[in-house]
C-alpha cells in the first residue's frame, strides 16, 4: 500500500511531496530545508530512496541536492536540465522501484521549461497519482516565461500539449499533485482549491477548454511581473546549493544596531504591522513575519544586502530563518529581540506613524489635505478599479521609485494592509510624513471615495 504526505511550503506558495511504500519513498521537488523531510520519512518509518526534481527551480533554492546526500539517494534531475552538480539524469519514459509494486515514472512535460518532467506514481502498473510540478496546476498552468523571453510562446504551445499529454496518458481519476500554484508567483494564476484530478482539470482548466492559439494569447496576457530574487535561484540549484546553517545569528545591540543603519544595511521588522507603527526603529524596514516574508524581502532588498532581523522572540528569528534560506537569504547579518525599547540607545525615542482605515482617507480629502494617495498593488490589481487621481507604483519598484512620491503626506494603500505597510515603512525610512492604511481596498468605495472602473 502506497502513501503521499503534502509538505506546504506556505510562505514560497508550493508544495513538496513524500511518497512510498513499507520501505521507502521518494521526495518530490523538496525545499532547501530539508530537516523537515527527513523528520517526515522518519515519522512513516521509510528511507528516502530517491529524491525527484520536476525542473530547476526559479522560485526557490532547491534541498534536492543536500537531501541526495545525506539520505544516500539517488537524485533525479531531468536529463536536458543544464546543472553542472552530481545527479541522475531521467529522461522521458524512466522508470525507477521506489518500493516493491511502487514505480516513478518519468514524464516529458515542457512548458514551464524546456526540461520539465512530472513524475507518475504507479501501483502495480496502474497510475495512483501524477507529481506536476510546474506543469498541469489546478485550474492553470505554470508560467512559461522565466527561461528566456525568446522562448515564452514556443513554451506556452508546449505548456498547452503537455497537458493534454497528461490527460491522454492517465485516467480522469488520477489525483494530480502540483508543485506551484498556492501563491507562488511561478503560477500563471492561483489555485482555487486544494484538491484536484485529471478528470477535474480536463473539465474546467483553460489548457482543455480554449484552442491551443487562444490558450497562448490568454496565459500571455495574465503574466505578472516576475520577483527580482527569481534571476538567482535558477542558477543556485544549477550548480548545486550549499547546506543550510540555521543557527541563531549574531545579537545586536542598540549600538550595532545603529551602526548597521548608518553603513547602509537593511534592518528589517518582523512584528505585525500594527505594533511596527506604534513604534519602531527609525530607518527600519517593516516585512511581517507572518506575511509573505521571504517573497516580499527577497524582491526588494538588493541582493546580496546584509539584513539584521527584529522581533519579539528568537522563535519568529529563527521561523525567518527558516523561510529565508529557501530564496538565498543564508544568514542574517545580526539579530535582535525583546522589547523595541531596547533597540534604540538610551534617551533616544522610537519613530512611529498613524494607521487609518479608507473612511479616514475620505475624511482627510473633504478637508481639502493635501493627500498623496499611493496605490501600491500590482498593475493587474488595479486595472480592476483605483481610487480616482491616487499615484501607482507596485510595492516591488517602490524601494526604487521613492523620488517619485510626490510632496505631501502618502496615504498607502493595498489590497489589504500587508504591503502598505511595507511601502509605508520605506517611506518612513526616508522622513516622509506617512499614513498606512490598514483595510480591505472593497471598503475604499464604501468611504466614499471615487473608484474609477475599467
Amino acid at each position: 500500500m502506497f502513501f503521499i504526505d503534502t509538505l506546504e511550503i506556505e510562505g514560497l506558495g508550493n508544495r513538496s511531496y513524500l511518497a512510498g511504500g513499507p520501505r521507502a519513498a521518494v521526495v518530490v521537488d523538496p525545499p532547501r530545508d530539508v530537516d523537515q523531510v527527513i523528520a517526515a520519512a522518519a515519522r512513516r518509518g521509510v528511507r528516502i530512496a530517491y529524491v525527484a526534481e520536476t525542473h530547476v527551480h526559479n522560485d526557490y533554492v532547491s534541498g534536492g541536492l543536500e537531501l541526495a546526500r545525506l539520505a544516500g539517494a539517488r537524485y533525479l534531475v531531468p536529463a536536458a536540465a543544464d546543472v553542472s552538480c552530481a545527479r541522475a539524469p531521467v529522461a522521458d519514459g524512466d522508470t525507477v522501484e521506489v518500493d516493491e509494486n511502487l514505480v516513478l515514472r518519468a514524464i516529458a512535460t515542457p512548458g514551464h521549461t524546456p526540461h520539465h518532467t512530472s513524475y507518475a506514481l504507479e501501483e502495480g502498473g496502474r497510475a495512483v497519482a501524477v507529481f506536476t510540478g510546474g506543469s498541469l496546476l489546478i485550474g492553470s498552468v505554470g508560467r512559461p516565461d522565466l527561461v528566456e523571453p525568446r522562448l515564452t510562446e514556443q513554451l506556452a504551445r508546449a505548456q498547452h500539449a503537455s497537458a493534454h499529454r497528461l490527460a491522454d496518458e492517465l485516467e480522469d481519476g488520477v489525483p494530480v499533485l502540483p508543485t506551484h500554484g498556492f501563491g507562488s508567483f511561478c503560477s500563471s494564476s492561483q489555485a482555487e482549491g486544494d484538491t484536484t484530478t485529471i478528470g477535474k482539470e480536463r473539465a474546467s482548466n483553460d489548457a482543455f477548454s480554449l484552442d491551443v492559439d487562444t490558450f497562448v494569447e490568454r496565459t500571455l496576457a495574465g503574466l505578472e511581473d516576475v520577483p527580482a530574487y527569481y534571476a538567482h535561484m535558477g542558477p543556485a540549484n544549477a550548480v548545486g546549493p550549499a547546506p543550510v546553517d540555521l543557527t541563531p545569528p549574531e545579537p545586536a545591540d542598540a549600538a550595532q544596531i545603529a551602526k548597521r543603519l548608518a553603513a547602509g544595511e537593511w534592518v528589517v521588522d518582523l512584528r505585525s504591522r500594527v505594533a511596527f507603527a506604534d513604534g519602531h526603529v527609525a530607518g527600519s524596514f517593516n516585512f511581517e513575519g507572518e506575511g509573505k516574508l521571504a517573497t516580499y524581502l527577497a524582491w526588494l532588498i538588493p541582493w546580496g544586502k546584509p539584513v539584521t532581523l527584529l522581533a519579539e522572540t528568537s522563535a519568529q528569528i529563527a521561523a525567518a530563518q527558516r523561510e529565508l534560506v529557501r530564496v538565498g537569504i543564508d544568514r542574517p547579518a545580526a539579530a535582535a529581540t525583546g522589547d523595541p525599547a531596547g533597540w534604540v540607545p538610551a534617551g533616544e525615542a522610537l519613530a512611529s506613524f498613524p494607521r487609518a482605515a479608507f473612511a479616514d482617507l475620505a475624511t482627510a480629502c473633504e478637508r481639502e489635505e493635501q493627500v498623496v494617495v499611493l496605490d501600491v498593488r500590482r498593475d493587474s490589481e488595479r486595472a480592476k478599479g483605483h481610487v480616482e487621481g491616487s499615484v501607482h507604483i507596485p510595492i516591488h519598484e517602490l524601494h526604487t521609485r521613492l523620488a517619485e512620491v510626490p510632496a505631501g503626506t502618502v496615504w498607502v494603500h493595498c489590497a489589504g494592509g500587508m504591503r502598505a505597510a511595507i511601502a509605508a515603512s520605506l517611506l518612513d525610512a526616508i522622513g516622509r510624513q506617512v499614513v498606512a492604511i490598514d483595510d480591505g481596498f472593497e471598503a475604499a468605495h464604501d468611504a466614499g471615495l471615487t473608484v474609477a472602473r475599467p
